[in-house]
């Protein structure tokens, strides 16, 4: 391994999402792309049945991502990540066609909702680490039709994000205001995860 990167192999990332992938590049980390095969609704449902948060099912997620790839990796460093959306007491998740995505943008549009991110640091099913943020994102109003033509220019790819957005394109045409670090709106915490990184000796400091 070279660069700021101090680790003696690369990172597990306990997903397959293109965005936390681009993250975790950008910043030199290198790693493996690993699919955790989590059944993730067979965990979400008894937490929502529980009155869990849209916090702490992400956080759960995320560790239980972790925790299943890193059983399959012995002696490996393992990142899960996990990111939901809440609104207005409201849990969205992915949108399964695009109806369901008009469905959502319209229940968000004009409101303020809150993204919640949160990661999980494991290696031979003992957690090492774990954090979460928030990002605050508001919606403009947002017409039928202009959610008939964003969708039409987003086609499928709308499908990929809770809340049936991509922030990093075209979604920017849907916000009037936007608090919070971009990793943590991409899904992916990568302040607490470099500074957890430093302190461990597996990051240049």
């Amino acid at each position: 391994m070279s660069g700021l990167w101090l680790g003696d192999a690369p990172l597990l990332l306990a997903s397959k999402s293109a965005s936390r992938a681009a993250l975790l590049r950008a910043v030199g980390i290198p790693f493996e792309a690993r699919d955790s095969a989590l059944d993730e609704r067979a965990v979400e449902t008894p937490l929502l049945q529980g009155g869990a948060g849209a916090g702490e099912i992400a956080q759960t997620l995320a560790r239980e991502k972790a925790l299943a790839v890193a059983a399959r990796e012995p002696g490996r460093l393992t990142l899960g990540a996990d990111q939901t959306l809440a609104c207005n007491g409201r849990l969205f998740t992915k949108a399964e066609d695009l109806a369901g995505a008009a469905a959502a943008l319209n229940a968000l549009s004009g409101q303020t909702h809150e993204l919640h991110s949160a990661l999980c640091l494991a290696r031979d099913q003992k957690i090492l680490f774990e954090a979460s943020r928030i990002a605050r994102m508001t919606m403009r109003a947002l017409s039928p039709g202009f959610i008939a033509a964003y969708l039409d220019a987003t086609g499928e790819g709308a499908l990929g994000s809770v809340g049936a957005y991509q922030v990093e394109g075209l979604g920017m045409h849907l916000f009037e205001r936007i608090e919070g670090d971009f990793s943590v709106i991409m899904g992916l915490p990568l302040l607490p995860l470099l500074a957890f990184l430093r302190e461990a000796g597996l990051a240049a400091s």
